[in-house]
């Protein structure tokens, strides 16, 4: 989803020697893979978009493989870069790197303040190393590798997986079957109290060429909207936005996560860069995007 919108960007400002690899290409878990293929490319700027993601249900059930398949990405993309001579490399990470329960909204001092949310800390801590060794090899060897940390992410290309997907896109889907088989109701996962910060696939984009463009930029910054939502206002913006008339649920004994995540964003609207696709817009942007990818056959599960 992320580099899909990262390739739309860079072509409408005019790139056309960008060189990308999809999962079945290139296995980035791989050293010695990454390695032939800097080696091959020589690219001038790496945009590490890889990772293994997934909600809640996902992350808490697979831990082991969230760390060490993230681990291996950050470290085989960035020491591979430096030694093919990438001189600029933009690493992406994730909000989740904070303290579970860090002030709000989140500065980016935050970082390493506090215990992590555990259902999703094996990804955390796979994400704070990425971001930590594009810290380190800018210090110790010159290059200018640095960090963006997105919120929720969704949009075109998002993954639907019924029970792996993250919140969104699994709304999305969940309300879209229920409308298809007349299901009298959809039950959300937890409370629907906690609130979350979501930003659209193309804001990120543009917030990522932005860096990209910036001399001396930070060594991370925190890439959201800077405003929140509740999961239960998100579920009845999905619920419009398909159309669906049945009943709206909340099985409270599941876990609702982190009570609440909003990013400090004013380090990036610093540098003069500010999202523009609201939420209320993002949404019905987004369910169009699956009702596309499902008629073409390209909806990812």
């Amino acid at each position: 989803m992320v580099g899909s919108a990262v390739v739309r960007a860079l072509k409408a400002k005019g790139y056309d020697d960008i060189v990308t690899r999809t999962r079945s290409e290139l296995d980035v878990t791989d050293q010695a893979a990454v390695n032939a293929f800097y080696a091959a490319e020589r690219p001038d700027v790496a945009i590490i978009a890889s990772a293994k993601v997934g909600g809640i249900h996902a992350n808490n059930t697979y831990p082991a493989e969230f760390m060490f398949q993230n681990l291996s990405i950050a470290q085989n993309t960035i020491d591979g870069a430096y030694k093919a001579g990438v001189q600029r490399l933009l690493f992406l990470g994730s909000t989740c790197i904070y303290p579970k329960y860090a002030e709000q909204p989140i500065k980016e001092e935050s970082l390493l303040t506090g215990s992590l949310e555990p259902t999703n800390e094996a990804y955390a801590i796979a994400k704070i190393a990425g971001l930590k060794l594009c810290e380190f090899y800018r210090r110790q060897y010159g290059v200018c590798y640095h960090s963006a940390m997105p919120t929720n992410l969704y949009g075109a290309g998002d993954t639907y997986h019924p029970q792996n997907s993250h919140v969104l896109p699994a709304l999305i889907r969940r309300f879209h079957e229920a409308k298809a088989n007349n299901t009298p109701e959809v039950a959300i996962w937890g409370t629907g109290t906690p609130l979350r910060e979501f930003l659209h696939a193309d804001d990120a984009a543009a917030g990522i060429l932005h860096l990209l463009e910036l001399d001396n930029p930070p060594e991370w910054v925190n890439l959201g909207c800077g405003t929140d939502i509740s999961i239960g206002d998100l579920a009845r913006l999905v619920k419009d936005a398909v159309g669906y008339e049945g009943e709206l649920t909340f099985d409270t004994s599941k876990p609702d996560g982190t009570p609440r995540k909003l990013t400090d964003i004013s380090k990036i609207k610093a540098t003069g860069w500010a999202p523009q696709i609201p939420i209320e817009q993002g949404v019905p942007m987004a369910y169009q995007s699956f009702l596309d990818e499902q008629a073409a056959g390209t909806l990812r599960e």
